[in-house]
């Protein structure tokens, strides 16, 4: 039972990985491709991650503390923190950057940064 848990998680956080790419290559401007790569890679690794994380919990419950599953289920947990810290803060950081630079969202009716962005 915890294998077919631990394939329809990493199915799933494939599933959002590959729709990441197909946003990549479909989205029209910068903005919806860099909401789809961040977006679907940050979440298909959450499902990712977590199938690691199961896994491992449940060698280490078999194992004890001297299992080096132990060690992988804290560092893929580590892991996930860092992935759900800096991959927002980098997409807001490259959007900030292209909005700054005069790149201009694809059919945008109201740019509500438009006069923040020369005041700054």
């Amino acid at each position: 039972m915890l294998d077919i848990i631990t394939y329809v998680l990493i199915g799933i956080g494939l599933f959002f990985n590959l729709m990441a790419g197909v946003g990549l290559l479909r989205f029209p401007d910068f903005y919806t491709r860099l909401h789809a790569g961040t977006k679907c890679t940050t979440f298909g690794s959450i499902f990712l991650i977590g199938a690691v994380v199961l896994q491992s919990v449940a060698a280490w419950i078999g194992g004890g503390w001297n299992s080096p599953d132990s060690v992988l289920a804290l560092h893929a947990a580590i892991a996930l923190a860092a992935i759900l810290i800096t991959n927002p803060t980098g997409a807001h950081a490259i959007a900030r950057a292209g909005h700054r630079s005069g790149v201009k969202p694809a059919q945008a009716v109201v740019d509500d940064l438009e006069d923040a962005s020369v005041s700054d």
